[in-house]
């Protein structure tokens, strides 16, 4: 696939957004030995605005990225097929263009439901395998719900903005 200077740029953005929103904020949590972050926002956002390439590419990258550099790098490999699938999922359900002016969709809010069950299953599968056991690894299946769940509700608020700040006509014009 060849790239203009000006869709690596944007992608190389894009996936510096999902790691440092992945890291700026990060809640601990016991049970998945992981922690909540803002960074589902950012691979939603990526997803819905600029399609799945994108998405697949930040949201797995941008990920796997944060989880080296926060010192789980255990779970890279894991996160950058489980982020990057949620980027992509996202991107080819979603048909927000720049041309429809309408972001919030039933395909656009279907892609972030789905994109996150997938993020949810990923966990518990990638879980399974690193902790030897599934019983164990369903434990952090409720705590991905959530930061799903709070993914989606950010991803609704600043797609809300970046709508009435018509930021849509900037990127169809990528």
């Amino acid at each position: 696939m060849k790239m203009t200077t000006k869709e690596l740029c944007i992608q190389g953005l894009l996936t510096a957004l999902v790691t440092v929103c992945t890291m700026v904020f990060q809640i601990p949590v016991s049970a998945t030995q992981g922690y909540i972050h803002l960074g589902d926002s950012m691979i939603l956002l990526t997803s819905v605005f600029f399609g799945w390439k994108y998405g697949m590419a930040a949201g797995g990258i941008g990920s796997a990225l944060a989880d080296l550099l926060s010192g789980y790098a255990h779970w890279a490999p894991f996160t950058l097929i489980i982020k990057g699938g949620m980027g992509l999922l996202i991107g080819l359900i979603a048909d927000f263009t720049g041309k429809r002016e309408k972001l919030f969709t039933l395909r656009n809010m279907a892609g972030g439901v789905i994109g996150i069950i997938w993020m949810v299953f990923g966990y518990f599968i990638g879980g399974g395998i690193l902790k030897s056991s599934f019983a164990v690894a369903a434990a952090s299946v409720p705590e991905n719900l959530v930061q799903g769940a709070a993914g989606m509700a950010i991803f609704l608020v600043v797609g809300t903005a970046f709508y009435k700040a018509k930021i849509y006509r900037i990127v169809s014009e990528k």
